[in-house]
Parts: structure tokens; C-alpha cells; sequence
């Protein structure tokens, strides 16, 4: 049974878009200025600007195909989750939708799972950002920035949806004028232009000069894409986010409709402009970070410290963010009776207050893990996650093909966004996960979290079917 949260019904102005409180009781203090920089910032993440070295090193220029064959199944993902959450926009997205979908059983088990990812995540990206914070002022210990970050993180979700929105505005705003001053600057130097660069280093020959555009072979292109996968996570988050905008079905369009140009220019423009500055087998690439190594073949000044700032942004803002998914995923678990029913109820301010503090304290508990027992308990957590995003995408696809029947039978006007030759591409998608999740077992590492990720995803799914069990011997009593 889903507990009826405290807020009022919604109003809608006349033309049945804007709205004070969303259908679910969640204030919709988002504004479309908010939803469209999440949207833009949320394919940005701390991975791109850290990670990024390790595919450079293992697939050469060829990570350039990496990430477009990332991005493209992202396109294709958010395509169809932008179909979904156009006809329906809800606070639950995919898990709400493969509840309906497909079973109580998979919007259970999916929304758990994506609510356990982004509390590990929480851990993962205070820490990150403690250790910048202490290298900055070591009189502070790691823990205690790492509780800073937190609790400050918190106290700005508890207060409303639109102190989120606006913290997360200008977080993602630091991040696309960061990416995009990169590339400009970048591509300035990569063509001669910019006064002071290394024109020896730098240029289009550094794509094919060293080895050629696959030195380690086509196959490190999926070594690529396994190291690169994971930081497109958190695209989805703007679905999620939409329930509680002034006008979530014209946020949702323009968002998918926008995805295929945001990762074009931050991912394969800022990549591209790495491995053109720089011969892809560099030392300082891995040794500095690609992005710091980039800005100091052309000179810029403190490219570290610039760069550490801007970490320090992506980490803020996935935390902000982790946050709020975390809180809404479990407010939409409680409504549809899968979770506590105190996650599912609003205070005065339209906040699912419940839901966000037990989200923080199992990621609290994380962080705890992750300082005492790094090797053990939070490596068995970390890996036990790793493949949740592809389960996430997965679920997405099979949830689409039942859906698009579901929303033709509605009152028309509702499927605004449609999935490009359905279901053709739809099953495409699968087929593109299903090579990853199997070439992923081929590697030590990745079949450890796909492993441990299927153990999770086990227990989830079984906890769920004794559950329903349960309920039905009750109500044949």
C-alpha cells in the first residue's frame, strides 16, 4: 500500500503544465533553468576528468571510438527513458516505469539497486573530495572534510528542492565553462593558433604518428570502453529530477532531444583535444591527470590547481546529486509500498525528509567502510555496484518495449518523444549492454563486479519475490 503524502493536491495552471507540488506531493521548486543545466551537467562527471588517463594509456587515440560507442548507447538509452518520462514524469522514472512495465518484482529489485549505487557513490566522491580538501588545508583531517562535505550536502537537500537545484546549477555551470574553456583553448593550440604553444607536440599527427589510431590493436577499444563506461552515469538523473519542475514534460523533451550534442562536445571534444595536444603514450598523462598533462604542453600556469578546483566541482556535484537521486528513488520505493513508509511522506517544504537522511547515513556508513576497511568491506561494496549502471540501461530497454504499448493506449498526445526506428534500435541497445557485460567477464576486474553485481542483484530480486510471497499469503487469509 502506498502511504499519501502530507502535502496538498497539485494546481496546474490553465494550460495544464506549470504546477506548485508534483502529483506524487514533492514540491516542484525546480526551475527550467535548473533542470536544463542538471541535464547538461550531469554527463560531466568527476570520472571524465580523472579516469580519462587510464583509457588514453590503454586504447591510444583510439578512445576516441570508445567514448562514441559509449555515448552512442547513452544516446539510444536516453532516448528511450526520455519517451517514457515524457508521457509520465515521476520521481521513480525507470524504476516507477519497469514496475509498471514489468512486474512489481523489477521496479523493486531495479530501484534498490540504483539507490545502492548512488550511496556507495556518496562514499566514493567524499573521500575524492576530502583528499583535495586536505591537500589544501592538512590542519583538517580527511575524515573530517569528508563529514564537511556531507553534512553541508545534506543540510542543502533538507532545506527545499530548489536549494538543490540552484547549488547543482552552479556546479554543473563551473563545470560546462571549464570543459568548454578547454576546448577552446585547446583547439586553439592544436591548430597553431595559440600564441606560446609547443607546435613540435601538439597537432592532428599525434592521432596517428605514434603507433597509429590503434597502437594497442582494435581490441583495446573495448578495454576502452570498459574503463570509460561508468562515467556516463547520472545522465538519467534530469528523468528523476523532472517530477519536480515547473514543467516536466517540455524539461524531459528537451533534455533527450539534447543529449547527442552535450556528449559529442564535453566527452569526444575534450578527449579529442587531449590526445591531439599530446602523443597518447605521454608519461604525464597517467602521472598528472590527461587534462592537467593537456594544459601544461601549452603552458597555462597552476594547471594543476585549476584542475583540482574543478575536480573539486564535478565531486560536489555528484555528491549533491547522488544525493538527491538516492532520496527520490527511495521516496518513490515507499510510495509504491517497497520501501519504509516514512521514506514516501513530505515535510511542510514538499521534502521527502525521511528518505534523504536514511539515504546519508548508509552513506555515512560507507564512508566509515571506506576509511577502516578500504580492502574489504568497501572494495566488496564498491564491486558489488560496478555493474549497476548496465543492469540500470538493461532494465531501461526492456522496460520500453512493454511501455510504448502502454502509452498508446492512453488519451493521445502523450508519446511526444518517440524512440528512433522502434523497436529495431531498442533491441540494438540490449545487444550493445549484453557485448559489454560479456566482454566485461573477460577481464579480471570487470568480472569481479559483474559477479559480485549479479550476487546483489540476487539477493535484491529474492528479497523481492519472498516479499510478494508474503503479501499474497496475507491476503488470502
Amino acid at each position: 500500500m502506498s502511504t499519501q503524502p502530507t502535502t496538498t493536491t497539485p494546481q496546474q495552471s490553465p494550460s495544464g503544465l506549470a504546477q506548485t507540488s508534483s502529483p506524487d506531493g514533492l514540491k516542484a521548486g525546480l526551475k527550467n533553468r535548473h533542470l536544463s543545466m542538471i541535464a547538461i551537467g550531469g554527463v560531466i562527471g568527476a570520472g571524465l576528468f580523472v579516469g580519462s588517463g587510464s583509457g588514453i594509456a590503454a586504447a591510444g587515440p583510439g578512445i576516441l571510438l570508445s567514448y562514441a560507442l559509449v555515448g552512442a548507447m547513452v544516446v539510444l538509452v536516453m532516448r528511450m527513458l526520455g519517451e517514457m518520462a515524457a508521457a509520465n514524469p515521476t520521481s521513480g522514472s525507470f524504476s516507477s516505469y519497469a514496475d509498471r512495465a514489468l512486474g512489481r518484482w523489477a521496479g523493486f529489485s531495479i530501484g534498490w539497486l540504483y539507490w545502492f549505487f548512488w550511496v556507495v557513490v556518496l562514499a566514493v566522491e567524499a573521500t575524492a573530495g576530502a583528499k583535495i580538501l586536505e591537500g589544501w588545508v592538512p590542519a583538517v583531517p580527511q575524515w573530517a572534510w569528508a563529514l564537511i562535505v556531507m553534512v553541508v550536502l545534506t543540510a542543502t537537500n533538507l532545506a527545499s528542492v530548489g536549494s538543490y537545484g540552484e547549488f547543482e546549477f552552479w556546479f554543473a555551470g563551473i563545470k560546462v565553462v571549464a570543459i568548454a574553456a578547454f576546448i577552446l583553448v585547446g583547439g586553439l593550440a592544436v591548430f597553431g593558433v595559440l600564441p606560446g604553444s609547443d607546435s613540435h607536440t601538439a597537432g592532428l599527427a599525434n592521432l596517428t604518428s605514434h603507433g597509429g589510431f590503434l597502437p594497442n590493436g582494435p581490441g583495446a577499444v573495448l578495454t576502452g570502453v570498459l574503463m570509460v563506461v561508468f562515467s556516463f552515469m547520472g545522465s538519467e538523473i534530469v528523468t528523476l529530477a523532472a517530477g519536480e519542475s515547473e514543467d516536466p514534460q517540455r524539461a524531459v523533451t528537451k533534455a533527450t532531444n539534447s543529449v547527442i550534442w552535450r556528449i559529442a562536445i564535453f566527452y569526444l571534444g575534450s578527449i579529442f583535444v587531449v590526445v591531439s595536444l599530446l602523443p597518447w603514450n605521454d608519461k604525464s598523462i597517467i602521472k598528472n591527470g590527461s587534462y592537467v598533462a593537456a594544459l601544461d604542453s601549452i603552458g597555462i600556469p597552476h594547471a594543476g590547481q585549476i584542475m583540482n578546483v574543478i575536480v573539486l566541482t564535478a565531486v560536489l556535484s555528484c555528491l549533491n546529486s547522488g544525493l538527491y537521486t538516492a532520496s527520490r528513488m527511495a521516496f518513490s520505493l515507499g510510495e509504491r509500498g517497497d520501501a519504509p513508509k516514512a521514506f514516501a511522506r513530505t515535510n511542510s517544504r514538499g521534502v521527502p525528509q525521511a528518505a534523504i537522511l536514511g539515504s546519508v547515513i548508509f552513506g555515512f556508513v560507507a564512508v566509515f567502510f571506506n576509511y577502516k576497511w578500504p580492502d574489504t568491506v568497501f572494495s566488496f561494496l564498491l564491486n558489488s555496484s560496478g555493474a549497476v549502471a548496465l543492469f540500470v540501461w538493461l532494465v531501461i530497454c526492456f522496460t520500453q518495449l512493454r511501455m510504448r504499448r502502454i502509452i498508446l493506449k492512453e488519451p493521445p498526445g502523450r508519446l511526444v518523444v518517440r524512440m528512433w526506428l522502434f523497436p529495431y534500435l531498442t533491441w540494438a541497445t540490449i545487444a550493445m549492454i549484453s557485448c559489454v557485460l560479456v566482454y566485461m567477464l573477460t577481464d579480471p576486474e570487470g568480472r569481479e563486479q559483474v559477479l559480485l553485481s549479479l550476487l546483489a542483484a540476487a539477493l535484491v530480486l529474492a528479497i523481492s519475490v519472498v516479499r510478494d510471497r508474503l503479501d499474497i499469503g496475507r491476503a488470502t487469509k
